[in-house]
């Protein structure tokens, strides 16, 4: 495939689906979009970090051939004011595996989200946010190591599908016409109205790929989260077509909450994963309370939205948390906060998020040492009180040190290990 302003390295291959699962070679090419705002500083820093963490953990075996792709600002620049080319999703589809950068979202119009047009535009239907806790970071929680879990938010329905409809305009008020006289809803003169759809086939998808990774990883629960007490015949819905999966198609490693009671005086058996569900609001009060419950969240947009948020912000906040958008077969990786404009080319910000997102993606294509290598040395550089301004001002003592230079002090831990 030829691209325009997209350059494929020449040496390295791309990563191929065969079978469901990924086919990756010891020299594989992954796509990055460098990002807006501070995007540049964070990813320059966090390519550093993880080429010296592929070369310690594997010498000259193996090696990462990057791919630069556009979005944003900077594709704005290169593609005659376009902040989306058709080519740069062309060749995300083409390389399966890419990592981005923040991106902002032009002012006056065009895009709602340009997160959001790149998860519908490529169908990338889970948002994975794993959480946990590393040493030496701070935390408002009394225990926030007991913090481990990993939230997979469906990203393409509920309020993220955009069906909504501007009081005053002619689909508003053909819309509230509708509802009123034929479907007999009331509500007030004047409303902004918006449509959530919740499918099946989008509900299922999403808890069928969050048991799948349950499974890979030997974890003991899968936990519906909804609003389903309310909302009966969307996040209901969601609940039901949830338990409906986990029967269907793992009913011979899955086993619901109440059927551990009924049948196993509350001990999952061995082997298990025990299906249960909460209520949204709930949730947010047992990830502080009892944390060490849950193991994988399954949830709509909106509701894993505000959750892998707040548990974020239990673990350091969303400056380290790692993020990645999937389908089936493409998986783009990302840092999860902004674009921090004020801080842009100020090489002052935590590149944490960014860098914890290539673990995730490291993970994704099976080489797990490159990982385990970037975790150890995070905690023995904040170990030592070494961070950027964000976390200065929360530790005593600390050495406060810039984009880069935490990028410096993680790849000497990297080489000392």
């Amino acid at each position: 495939m030829s691209y325009q302003h997209v350059t494929i390295p020449e040496q390295g291959d791309k990563i191929r689906i065969v079978d469901g699962k990924l086919k990756v070679s010891d020299q594989p090419i992954l796509g990055y979009i460098e990002g807006d705002g501070i995007g540049p500083d964070i990813t320059t820093a966090c390519l550093r970090v993880w080429d010296a963490a592929v070369a310690k953990v594997y010498g000259d075996k193996r090696k990462v051939h990057w791919a630069e792709l556009y979005l944003g600002e900077k594709a704005a620049g290169i593609y005659a004011g376009n902040y989306f080319p058709d080519e740069t999703m062309d060749a995300i589809k083409d390389l399966v595996v890419a990592i981005k950068g923040p991106l902002t979202t032009p002012i006056g119009g065009g895009f709602r989200s340009l997160n959001v047009s790149l998860r519908q535009t490529l169908d990338l239907f889970a948002c994975v946010r794993p959480v946990k806790y590393y040493a030496g970071v701070p935390s408002p929680m009394k225990k926030p190591e007991e913090i481990d879990a990993v939230i997979f938010r469906e990203n393409t329905e509920d309020v993220y599908a955009g069906l909504e409809y501007q009081t005053g305009t002619p689909e508003n008020l053909k819309l509230a016409k509708f509802l009123r006289e034929e479907l007999h809803a009331e509500f007030f003169e004047g409303a902004g109205l918006g449509v959530k759809p919740i499918s099946e086939f989008g509900s299922k998808r999403l808890v069928r790929k969050a048991i799948e990774y349950a499974i890979e990883k030997q974890l003991g629960s899968v936990t519906l989260v909804h609003k389903g007490n309310i909302m009966k015949y969307t996040e209901g819905a969601f609940r039901a077509w949830g338990y409906e999966v986990a029967a269907q198609e793992f009913g011979d490693v899955t086993i619901t909450e109440d059927e551990v009671w009924e049948k196993h005086d509350g001990k999952p058996p061995q082997g298990r994963i025990v299906i249960k569900d909460r209520i949204a609001d709930i949730m947010f009060q047992l990830m502080q309370l009892r944390p060490a419950e849950f193991d994988v969240l399954a949830t709509m947009n909106l509701n894993g939205d505000y959750l892998s948020d707040s548990l974020a912000a239990s673990v350091g906040g969303i400056g380290i948390a790692p993020g990645a958008n999937m389908s089936d077969e493409v998986a783009v990786f990302e840092a999860t906060h902004g674009t921090a404009p004020k801080y842009a080319n100020q090489n002052k910000v935590n590149p944490s998020s960014l860098l914890f997102s290539g673990v995730m993606m490291f993970d994704h294509i099976g080489w797990f040492e490159v990982g385990k290598a970037i975790e150890k040395a995070f905690e023995s550089v904040v170990g030592n009180k070494v961070v950027t301004y964000d976390f200065a001002r929360q530790i005593d003592g600390a050495t406060e040190v810039s984009t880069s230079g935490f990028a410096d002090h993680l790849i000497e831990a990297i080489n000392r290990q």
